[in-house]
């Protein structure tokens, strides 16, 4: 293919906390490049994302760095450190301003795949992803190229600057869809018009799915997270955690005391030492029984699903860990830190098996466990069924994400104006603005 040929096809930039080790997120890109390389092989795709490296080397899409300045990598202590962040972080914000409306200005379109880039769930600064989040949308609006929020997740945010941003980069969106009823209608509660929007499944309903017969019945996958709570608890942060971590210390010594097969896992390479620190103490209380407990470190959506795929029911924490347990099948129980989660397995047919992370309740958990396994086999049939009906329904999507993002006959980014696209009232045409 000449350079010139390849000047004229239609270019689209996938963003977001991609590569970083969160392989939830990473999940979703898979299912949206699947869909993009099958429906619009023509296409030129690259990213922007946290993990650029990593995204070049496993999907083989060239990828820039997310942002210009990170915050996070050690830099000493004392006050020249601080200076030197604040320096940094001022610096960054605007050096991330230019390079994001640059990068935006070269494409067609910009697809936002899944994750949960709308919610404040998790500890976060404004700066921080809201404020990526509106740098996107707005030089996406400013610059005429089409951003795509699809099946995106969000909360009701409660903090000022950083709910203008999430309300605002929602609102200058091209094209958006939900991946619940709980983010539609929390959007909804901050002030955005979403009647017209759509609610589709995460798009990860779309991936092959490995049969549910293939894992060991007699093993339990246990998936757990460095849950500290949520934006509002940063000052009882370690008191969050350590609690939560001994109820699933507790947890995992109840189910090796009762000879079952444990796998601890988790599905972010941040969780690692909270995987560690319940192996050292159930290993150290019952060292004649190691055995008993298995934990191996997870770097790939590969690894993720053999994981899960080799257990017969699991309980866990991130979403995503939940969310492709019942994906393949696992009959599971939600320790869940956010409403999706309950939406999540509601429905898919698992309401009674969750509870909240914060004030987990261990005797109740062992409770739940114990009605899942005499239940499992039913569980399977409910499961199954409303995959399949999850995956027609990202079909669904894809097909909307095409008549808002490709339509026929449209001009490129930087070729004039583009004529505003309709709005839909068909749930497969979504609503692109």
């Amino acid at each position: 293919m000449t350079s010139s040929q390849k000047a004229t096809r239609a270019k689209t930039g996938l963003f977001g906390l991609l590569g970083q080790g969160n392989l939830g997120n990473d999940g979703s890109l898979e299912a949206v490049l699947a869909y993009l390389r099958e429906a619009h092989s023509d296409v030129v795709l690259d990213a922007m994302c946290s993990g650029p490296q990593v995204v070049a080397e496993r999907y083989g899409i060239p990828a820039a760095r997310l942002r210009w300045y990170n915050a996070d990598s050690p830099r000493g202590s004392g006050a020249g450190a601080l200076i030197h962040r604040a320096l940094g972080l001022g610096a960054g914000t605007v050096v991330d301003t230019f390079r994001i409306a640059s990068w935006v200005r070269r494409h067609d379109s910009v697809i936002v795949p899944g994750m949960g880039v709308l919610e404040s769930t998790v500890p976060m600064r404004p700066w921080q992803t809201p404020y990526l989040m509106f740098l996107l949308c707005a030089s996406g609006r400013l610059l005429r190229t089409r951003v795509a929020l699809v099946s995106v997740g969000t909360n009701v945010v409660d903090q000022r600057l950083m709910r203008w941003l999430i309300t605002s980069a929602t609102r200058l969106a091209h094209y958006r869809s939900f991946r619940d009823t709980v983010s539609r209608d929390a959007m909804r509660r901050m002030g955005v018009d979403v009647s017209g929007d759509v609610v589709y499944p995460d798009v990860v309903f779309s991936l092959p799915t490995v049969p549910a017969e293939d894992g060991v019945p007699a093993t339990v996958g246990v998936g757990v997270m460095d849950y500290s709570g949520a934006n509002e608890d940063r000052q009882r942060s370690d008191e969050i955690r350590a609690a939560y971590v001994g109820k699933m210390t507790q947890f995992v010594l109840w189910l090796v005391e009762n000879d079952r097969q444990v796998r601890v896992f988790t599905s972010d390479l941040a969780d690692e030492p909270i995987v560690a620190q319940i192996l050292a103490s159930v290993r150290a209380r019952y060292p004649e029984r190691s055995s008993q407990v298995i934990a191996e470190p997870v770097t790939s959506m590969d690894e993720l699903i053999r994981q899960t795929a080799s257990v017969g029911i699991v309980v866990a924490t991130r979403y995503h860990n939940v969310l492709y347990a019942l994906k393949l099948g696992r009959p599971t129980v939600a320790i869940g830190y956010a409403a999706k989660h309950d939406a999540l397995m509601a429905d898919m047919g698992m309401s009674g098996y969750s509870q909240p992370a914060r004030s987990l309740d261990v005797a109740r958990l062992i409770e739940q466990f114990t009605e899942l396994e005499k239940q499992s086999a039913d569980l399977r049939l409910v499961i199954t069924e409303r995959n399949a009906a999850k995956a027609r329904l990202v079909d669904g999507q894809f097909a909307a994400l095409s008549a808002a993002l490709f339509p026929v006959g449209k001009p490129s980014a930087g070729t004039g104006p583009r004529a505003p696209a309709p709005a839909h009232s068909d749930a497969l045409k979504g609503r692109p603005r």
